[in-house]
């Protein structure tokens, strides 16, 4: 009986459907709508799938970042702990040197057997000229030899001494060649120099004497011009004595004082009378008994101030005053200007004004005085990078000096260097002389140099 009510059911509802329905409802869906819906719904789970992927690989970079940061501060906490100890390391080093400082000095002298070889140097220059005087042949000279002997004998005591070696034609007692030639040696000077701290140095010997600045810092081959500005005739280059001289700083912009005291023997007669003419500037290196009793006193003060890298000026005064013949009653005295100004590594002038008094027995007080200025400019500043160009100075002078006897000498000289090497110097100037007098000069001529330093 269970059965057919089923039947039944079943068949009764299929009539109610049947009739519920409306009859175009099974004929809405078709085969193609389902295929595209289908579509379209596998293609929104192919992006969802997508964009799962997607953001799991953004999870990934996430935390590889993260381990990346991680490790960043890390290192950054390392370099900052090597850091700090590098610092507390520098900070030892700089006690140690402090401490190193007071006891040892800046520059230890080696010690053993090689010690003496390495504080012994040998230094100077040498030339070689050709030129020509009016009224003379031209001629080579081997103009100089001039080797400087430098010896540290430890930190604080230094001695240097300096010759000139010359080679000259051999000549009869009225300055006529009588054949034959000879080689001339000369001190030019030999001091000791004593450190006693950074502002004070004690010099004894044959000191070169700070009259200017030329006999320190331009002779020889420092000299861009190949002979010397005429009046430094009127000035000794050395003198036998004592002398305390060093700088003193001022403030923190590289401005510093100089300055030099000194006593030496002076100058002396070449006769042993006070008469004109007979002053010797370089005759009195302390012979027994010496030419007289009372030493000369002299000094120099000078002021340097740069205000930038390669300008700068500096301007000095010296002097030096004491009896010259041998009864110790003529005095001879001298005063020195000197200036030189830089600017830029290219351009730079200096010069010295020289006046001196000689007491004399016959004509009473001369005063023979001079002074020269000299520029230079190397065309490097043209910026025309021209490899010859750029290794020519040129140099101009203008000296003047009255010898106090009648004589006044006037010269303009022109000329050029030209840098081999920073050491190695061709030189090459014209010099116009106007001289009139009893010892008139020639006119005119012309000098070419080939000087070395080492």
């Amino acid at each position: 009986m269970k059965i057919p009510s089923l039947i039944l059911s079943a068949a009764a509802a299929a009539c109610v459907l049947g009739v519920a329905l409306p009859p175009r409802a099974a004929a809405m869906i078709s085969d193609e709508d389902f295929n595209a819906l289908k579509s379209a719904v596998t293609n929104q789970d192919q992006r969802i799938g997508q964009q799962d992927q997607r953001i799991g690989q953004l999870e990934k970079l996430h935390e590889q970042d993260q381990q990346t940061h991680e490790q960043d501060q890390q290192t950054i906490h390392q370099l900052e702990q090597r850091l700090g100890e590098t610092q507390q390391l520098a900070t030892n080093a700089e006690q140690k040197a402090e401490s190193a400082a007071r006891i040892q000095p800046v520059h230890p002298v080696p010690s053993g057997a090689m010690s003496a070889l390495h504080n012994f140097t040998m230094v100077g220059d040498a030339e070689v000229q050709f030129g020509k005087s009016q009224g003379q042949h031209s001629t080579f000279a081997l103009a100089d030899f001039a080797p400087i002997f430098l010896l540290r004998a430890n930190d604080n005591v230094l001695f240097e001494a300096g010759f000139d070696v010359t080679l000259q034609n051999n000549t009869d007692s009225s300055g006529n060649p009588n054949g034959g030639s000879s080689t001339v040696v000369s001190l030019s000077f030999a001091q000791l120099d004593y450190l006693l701290n950074d502002y004070v140095m004690i010099v004894a010997g044959d000191m070169v004497l700070p009259l200017g600045t030329y006999s320190e810092r331009a002779a020889g081959w420092l000299n861009k011009i190949p002979d010397n500005p005429l009046s430094r005739d009127l000035l000794p280059g050395s003198g036998v004595g004592a002398q305390l001289r060093g700088a003193v700083p001022v403030g923190q912009s590289g401005q510093m004082v100089t300055y030099s005291v000194y006593g030496a023997n002076g100058p002396s007669s070449t006769d042993g009378t006070g008469a004109s003419g007979m002053l010797d500037l370089g005759g009195n290196v302390g012979d027994t008994p010496n030419l007289h009793s009372d030493p000369s006193g002299g000094g120099r003060i000078g002021w340097f101030f740069p205000w930038k890298a390669h300008y700068d000026v500096e301007l000095g005064v010296s002097g030096q005053s004491g009896v010259w013949d041998n009864a110790g009653k003529r005095q001879w005295s001298a005063a020195v200007l000197d200036a030189a100004v830089h600017i830029s590594p290219y351009f730079e002038v200096k010069g010295e004004y020289i006046n001196t008094w000689v007491q004399t027995d016959d004509i009473g007080t001369m005063h023979p005085n001079g002074g020269w200025v000299q520029a230079g400019y190397k065309l490097a500043g043209l910026n025309l990078d021209l490899p010859v160009v750029n290794d020519i100075e040129l140099v101009s002078r203008y000296d003047v000096m009255n010898d106090g006897l009648g004589t006044k000498t006037d010269r303009v000289t022109a000329g050029f260097v030209y840098y081999l090497t920073n050491t190695l110097l061709f030189e090459g100037d014209y010099e116009w002389l106007h001289s009139r007098g009893p010892a008139a000069l020639p006119s005119n001529e012309f000098v070419v140099q080939l000087s070395y330093g080492f």
